[in-house]
């Protein structure tokens, strides 16, 4: 496996919703509630074990904030536009949207 640059990561995420920062990709979305927030989480979950590949998570009371990169790679790669593609599908499936606009 190997890095991709943050033009190849957007491409392959398919969504404005995340933000490059340095070697991770990072979405903070909107949940309006702890609730919405603990069950957007545990959509996330299912995504990352689905893909054997794990983010880091931030569950606040209103919002939730992902933090995606390839720690043995050192930066971001094809399997973070994936997982990120479909936890942004997972938020619109669940109406949630994202406050960080892409980068």
């Amino acid at each position: 496996m190997s890095t991709i640059s943050p033009e190849q990561f957007r491409a392959g995420a398919e969504s404005a919703d995340w933000a490059v920062v340095g070697d991770e990709a990072v979405a903070t979305f909107k949940t309006g509630d702890f609730a919405t927030g603990a069950r957007f989480f545990a959509a996330v979950a299912i995504v990352a074990e689905s893909a054997n590949h794990h983010p880091d998570v931030e569950v606040r009371y209103s919002s939730v904030t992902v933090h995606l990169t390839t720690h043995s790679e050192g930066g971001l790669t094809d399997a973070d536009a994936g997982v990120a593609r479909r936890i942004s599908d997972v938020a619109q499936a669940l109406g949630i949207h994202a406050a960080t606009p892409a980068r």
